[in-house]
């Protein structure tokens, strides 16, 4: 424990936290979903937690935790899955979601505190006809800050890309952990020195992210009897350029059983694909079905769609959340396919250990599908030798199974990051731990 007398002196009038279950609770995300992580994370909390509502108080605390020597840790809303906001060696525990402001917004662009919510911009930017190029599955709570230190894509990936691309992301502002902390304001390609960095090197404050014209979203789901007809017409719908489409999710039989809320819509054998299609373009959505012998089981208009239920809350991580609803002893694996036919060959060698689970995306201009493949874990030995075998045979496994920055990714140190952090955060303050390169 460290010392937190004159510490929280040279605060008053910023919100503490010191409630046990409540900074508990606060010092969580959902590593849970990892039979790996949880027994490494689940002991691990925070002494306290701050929740700014201004930048200037972010400096204060900032200044403090320099002054003082305790490490700080950024929390977003906590949906991230790898143990990103978990604080390895205590301290404090910096709450950004009491910064939810809106600076400035027009078409094509908005400029928001890291701490706003990302469905609340995107009703915002949706009254002046625009809405958020890509949402994760957790799109009602997570913040936008958050997004971006810790996540890597989701729905509208299928258009956009990913986080890390050109464009996606157009400025930063960035508070330092030196003696006295600075407000550094990244634009253009600099902004990679933070983006998906964890919050170890810097506290984002203020983002311009932007925007993409907002559509009608219809909402379908489309049942199989094959899975490698529902895999191929997620590739063929993904290349069809005519159709605008923000989300294609495909999975495997059993998966769907998992759906508890979308069991009437959907047989216990059938093999799906979750779809969000621009409402102007069903008929061609439709004659696509066709073409591939799917069956429509679900479709909603774009305003009904808007409220209560939607599929976007069954892609991505949610699906992974549904089938440990049903099934705790489920994990999960991510996975990068080069095309359809690889799918295939791991589907065909693991059949039902590894369920799969497909997400098609863009990537350097070709429509590819990303996998988060659903599985029974067994031992630690087996889930290694799974992982090995997908990359033995040409996937690339984004380990979910891992604290660590540089090894849950691309498996390289990002030397820009790693550079950035020195200068930013010369005594090692920031989320302790977590950049390998860094240790």
């Amino acid at each position: 424990m460290y010392a937190y007398g004159n510490f929280l002196v040279e605060l008053e009038g910023i919100e503490v936290i010191n409630s046990p279950t409540q900074v508990a609770k606060l010092s969580e995300d959902y590593f849970r979903f990892s039979p790996i992580l949880t027994p490494v994370l689940e002991n691990k909390v925070a002494d306290l937690v701050l929740r700014p509502k201004t930048e200037s108080e972010v400096i204060q605390i900032a200044q403090a935790c320099v002054k003082h020597r305790i490490p700080l840790t950024v929390r977003g809303a906590g949906t991230g899955n790898y143990g990103q906001c978990v604080p390895l060696n205590r301290g404090i525990i910096l709450d950004i979601t009491r910064m939810q402001g809106i600076k400035w917004l027009k078409p094509g662009l908005a400029c928001v505190e890291a701490g706003i919510k990302l469905g609340a911009l995107d009703r915002k930017a949706q009254e002046i006809g625009w809405e958020t190029r890509m949402v994760p599955s957790t799109f009602r709570s997570a913040t936008v800050g958050g997004f971006i230190a810790g996540g890597s894509g989701g729905i509208g990936s299928i258009l956009y890309g990913q986080l890390r691309d050109r464009g996606n992301l157009r400025a930063v502002r960035v508070v330092t952990l030196e003696d006295t902390p600075r407000i550094i304001e990244l634009r253009g390609d600099d902004v990679q020195k933070v983006n998906h960095a964890y919050g170890t090197n810097g506290i984002i404050t203020e983002l311009e992210i932007p925007l993409a014209p907002a559509y009608g979203w219809a909402e379908c789901i489309v049942a199989f009897k094959e899975f490698e007809v529902a895999a191929n017409f997620g590739q063929a719908l993904g290349n069809a350029d005519g159709i605008m489409k923000k989300m294609i999710s495909v999975h495997a039989a059993p998966i769907p059983s998992f759906f508890i809320a979308l069991k009437s819509y959907i047989s216990t054998s059938s093999h799906c694909a979750l779809v969000l299609v621009a409402e102007s373009d069903l008929e061609p959505f439709k004659s696509l079905v066709q073409e591939y012998k799917g069956e429509i089981c679900y479709e909603k208009s774009a305003q009904d769609a808007s409220k209560g239920l939607t599929l976007v809350e069954f892609s991505w991580n949610h699906t992974t959340l549904h089938a440990r609803t049903v099934d705790p002893s489920l994990t999960y694996l991510q996975s990068l396919f080069p095309d359809v036919e690889k799918v295939m060959e791991m589907y065909r060698y693991f059949s039902d250990e590894v369920m799969m689970h497909l997400e098609f995306i863009r990537m350097n201009g070709k429509i590819i599908p990303a996998a988060i493949q659903i599985m029974e874990f067994t031992t630690s030995d087996r889930l290694e030798e799974i992982i090995k075998y997908h990359e033995d045979h040409g996937v690339l496994i984004a380990n979910p199974h891992t604290y660590l920055l540089e090894d849950g990714g691309m498996k390289a140190v990002n030397q820009e990051q790693l550079d950035f952090k020195r200068l930013v955060d010369p005594y090692g303050l920031m989320n302790v731990g977590k950049m390998r390169a860094y240790l």
